[in-house]
């Protein structure tokens, strides 16, 4: 099996039960598959046609959205660290993050957006590192521009982010595009206002040419910014996500309280109430907050108060090692000692009653 072929098959899992949380176990069955592309693409699970056809002429730029995968979900769990839920992963589960994504709650609506972005980035930066056939460097980066600093050339390689968003738009919102309910116009709004997110923090860089750097002359490309500030964005269009419903034709929202704003390209948008993430619910795919380390001087989400639901912590005193009294000596090394630090470090309990299992 090709790198190419291998690339797939390993993200297949995450991929295509993102984009649609419930699917068969089907999908092992590319683990024994050794053939073409063509055959892994015409077994995995849950794709519809457009998708099958993108994924049989594209098997470099599915190995790059594989590949981005990780990123993204790494992202994600960065944004929810200090949260109930905190974006984790189901090793055991065919889905990336089980039965969550089955309600059309805030954290859906966060996952769709921050996936599709990390799409769009992944995709874009495989085209810069010549990675793929269909793509390169944005072609329309060429000649000579103005911007408030004067007149430069384009030069160096510019992400192609048009033809990330472009393949993006056409693979992940395929399968959307096929429904016509209110879920997946959901789906397509929070998908794109992840593309429009990586494209917002595209930012022009340049380098000067002249007699001791007077840049009398610059060579400028337009590079996307790490994919942290993507993270950022969205997670505050989280924080800041409107309840809509469908409104009377079927096409479009409608804010659900009428003291909100009207939702924009940009925001995020969401049907449900989130349940509150305090217990394991297999249905709500809540996996409870037992366990989890919560901080007791905090005031925030990650309190012990607030992290724990209000059932009390355990406390364990633990004594780990850490670099100190760092020097440097010329030259050119680093030197520290090891020393023994002791802290308490806290834990949510878990529920102690039976009403605590009852489906939130």
């Amino acid at each position: 099996m090709n790198a190419c072929l291998v690339g797939i098959w390993l993200w297949l899992p995450l991929l295509f039960t993102w984009l649609s949380p419930e699917v068969s176990s089907s999908w092992w069955y590319m683990r024994a598959t050794s053939g073409s592309s063509r055959v892994m693409c015409d077994n995995v699970p849950g794709l519809v046609s457009h998708q099958r056809q993108l994924c049989h002429r594209h098997p470099d730029v599915m190995r790059a959205i594989g590949l981005g995968v990780t990123e993204w979900t790494m992202e994600c769990q960065h944004q929810f660290r200090q949260h109930r839920w905190n974006c984790n992963t189901l090793d055991r589960d065919h889905s990336l993050f089980g039965r969550v994504l089955l309600r059309s709650s805030r954290e859906s609506a966060f996952v769709y957006a921050i996936s599709s972005a990390g799409v769009v980035f992944a995709i874009t930066r495989a085209c810069s590192q010549g990675e793929l056939k269909s793509c390169s460097c944005d072609p329309k980066k060429k000649g000579t521009a103005k911007d408030n600093k004067g007149t430069f050339d384009w030069g160096g390689c510019s992400d192609n982010i048009d033809y990330g968003i472009k393949f993006a738009r056409a693979f992940v919102d395929a399968k959307e595009r096929k429904g016509k309910d209110a879920r997946a116009l959901m789906n397509l709004h929070n998908n794109r206002a992840g593309r429009k997110a990586v494209k917002r923090f595209l930012k022009q860089e340049c380098k000067c040419h002249g007699v001791s750097g007077s840049c009398t002359l610059r060579t400028c490309w337009l590079a996307m910014a790490d994919f942290r500030k993507t993270g950022n964005y969205l997670w505050r269009k989280y924080n800041g996500a409107i309840q809509v419903v469908m409104n009377q034709d079927g096409t479009g929202f409608t804010v659900a309280n009428k003291r909100f704003k009207k939702p924009t390209k940009n925001d995020l948008v969401y049907f449900e109430n989130s349940p509150d993430y305090c217990i394991r619910d297999r249905d709500a795919g809540s996996l409870g907050t037992a366990g989890r380390v919560c901080n007791l001087t905090s005031r925030g989400m990650d309190s012990c108060e607030v992290m724990c639901c209000g059932r009390g912590y355990d406390t364990s005193h633990i004594t780990r090692k850490t670099k100190c009294e760092c020097k440097f000596h010329w030259c050119c090394a680093v030197r520290c000692q090891d020393c023994v630090e002791a802290l308490d470090v806290h834990t949510c309990k878990a529920p102690k009653s039976p009403e605590w299992a009852a489906p939130t």
